[in-house]
């Protein structure tokens, strides 16, 4: 999902990504508790060392699934050392991301995209592709910081997002982000 820029963020900063500080200010369930239920199937993607991933396994229960998917390798043994010998093992599916595609088929209720739109290159592509494996009345939550995302930039990212057949239906608060809650437009 990179490109040859490196813009993503590396393995080597992934405990900014996950500690106490930011679980207080961006709690995964507080945010994500309105959208995420029991049974569902959700794609975090771009999941880094699992922030929401955990949180977002323990809402689906156990007869839901979360598809943690990364372009890093790195990322993703982090989440595994996490879960490993855990009941979460069995709910969550960790995925590589190919450079450029998301590289799944199966349909998922909701995708989580946090803090890592701003990394991709064709950010309509992704949109296309999330578009494809998104199932009717799924949802899609864009969550991007401002110090990387200037609000000209969001708006850019929402544009590409209706272009691809999404519809903003929610703008969200979160600590330190520009957010949004896009469903399919089935106008298109």
């Amino acid at each position: 999902m990179g490109n040859g820029k490196n813009r993503v963020c590396p393995v080597a900063l992934a405990g900014s990504l996950d500690n106490r500080l930011r679980r207080w200010v961006q709690n995964p369930l507080k945010i994500l508790g309105p959208y995420i239920k029991e049974g569902m199937t959700v794609l975090d993607l771009g999941c880094g060392p699992g922030f929401f991933t955990i949180d977002i396994a323990q809402m689906v229960g156990r007869s839901g699934r979360v598809i943690a998917a990364d372009l890093q390798e790195g990322m993703l043994r982090k989440i595994n050392d996490k879960i490993q010998g855990t009941e979460l093992e069995t709910r969550i599916t960790l995925h590589q991301c190919g450079a450029g595609t998301i590289g799944l088929s199966e349909p998922v209720d909701f995708i989580l995209a946090f803090y890592m739109l701003h990394e991709i290159p064709d950010q309509g592509a992704l949109f296309n592709e999330m578009g494809a494996i998104l199932k009717p009345n799924g949802r899609l939550l864009i969550v991007e910081p401002p110090f990387h995302v200037s609000e000209k930039g969001f708006e850019e990212t929402i544009t590409k997002a209706r272009a691809a057949g999404f519809k903003p239906v929610q703008r969200l608060k979160v600590f330190l982000s520009k957010s949004v809650i896009l469903e399919r437009d089935n106008k298109n």
